[in-house]
């Protein structure tokens, strides 16, 4: 299973073979995502001091939400909407506690209703903690899950919209200050949407960029780039190189590793859930595109820049290294698609991507 051995013409069967959850793990994890799911809206804060929290919604996030999961792992990040947050600052202010009694009620949860079922919790050094970590095991799955459990506020209602108001930015704006990304997991089914429907194999293409980044770079590497950014890059370097549904695997590959190696002067976003029409959107937006490349805005959350602060020269190192490698040059001549790194806004005067 060595992806720097593999012939560039073999890399879909390699992920077939390797990298695709097989039909026992995807019931696996959905068994664990439906019984957590039913613990925080049926057990979680039943016995809480009024008035208790209500569960608006629980929204599957990560992998498993994106129908991305890699063989043998899954990040289920599960994002719990609750009714006391009645703003973005509530979410700052009370998820500490919300994680507390969480977790307290997990203990219970495996201790006195289910014997078959054990939960570990990840240390968490944080004074404010955003998230509870926590693998599930049980006597019923073949795999053991990984859990995030993220409270958050419900900035976007029940009611599902291609394109939120602009106010929902607006105010989520002014309560980030210079925290960009602070209140992502409010943004989880956009975040979802915006991958889960695309082309299975593009969805491939995402496996494969994120079993290179765990195998062969976080391996050696620290302070790295998140692997959302890889995700954005692939469904970038697809729309605007290929939008086949049945492209070269080895040239999209190829694209995203060159692309990574242009991080200097990367500068991307995409105008799907907000744009430059509201003035006030439109003036942040500048701000946000001059910051210093590179610059990938999370598509459902302008005040994400991904990667900011994060050893790019590192991972660009490594995208090097394998575009040596057996897998991106084998017998033939592999070639990145043709996608354009700076687009000129004429509006802005400033180089930037806009899809």
């Amino acid at each position: 299973m060595d992806l720097y051995n593999t012939d560039a013409g073999r890399l879909d069967k390699f992920i077939f073979d390797h990298l695709q959850p097989d039909r026992v793990f995807l019931i696996d994890v959905g068994k664990a995502i439906n019984l957590i799911c039913n613990f925080l809206k049926e057990n979680c804060f039943k016995d809480a001091a009024p008035p208790p929290p209500r569960v608006l919604k629980v929204v599957k996030g990560g992998s498993s939400g994106k129908g991305t999961a890699l063989k043998g792992g899954s990040d289920a990040d599960l994002v719990v909407f609750l009714s006391i947050f009645k703003e973005y600052r509530d979410q700052e202010l009370h998820r500490k506690e919300i994680i507390q009694e969480i977790q307290r009620r997990l203990e219970e949860f495996k201790n006195k209703n289910h014997q078959n079922i054990n939960v570990l919790f990840e240390d968490n050094k944080w004074p404010s903690p955003r998230v509870l970590s926590f693998t599930l095991y049980s006597r019923d799955f073949e795999n053991s899950i990984e859990f995030d459990v993220l409270p958050a506020f419900d900035a976007l209602g029940q009611v599902k919209c291609i394109k939120p108001s602009p106010q929902v930015y607006i105010d989520l704006i002014s309560s980030s200050s210079s925290r960009g990304g602070e209140f992502s997991p409010c943004f989880t089914e956009l975040q979802r949407d915006f991958i889960i429907d695309r082309p299975t194999k593009l969805k491939s293409l995402i496996r494969l960029l994120k079993h290179w980044y765990k195998e062969y770079v976080c391996v050696r590497y620290k302070s790295l780039p998140p692997k959302y950014a890889l995700e954005l890059l692939a469904v970038y370097a697809w729309e605007q190189g290929s939008r086949e549904t049945d492209f070269n695997m080895a040239e999209g590959f190829r694209t995203v590793l060159w692309l990574i190696q242009q991080y200097k002067r990367l500068c991307i976003f995409w105008t799907t859930f907000y744009d430059l029409q509201n003035e006030t959107l439109k003036q942040y937006l500048r701000g946000q595109l001059r910051k210093t490349r590179p610059v990938i805005l999370d598509p459902a959350d302008p005040t994400g820049l991904l990667g900011q602060g994060s050893r790019w020269d590192l991972l660009a190192r490594e995208a090097a290294e394998c575009l040596s490698q057996k897998c991106c040059t084998n017998n033939y001549s592999v070639h990145h698609w043709d996608v354009p790194v700076e687009v000129k806004m004429e509006e802005e005067q400033s180089y930037c991507t806009i899809l």
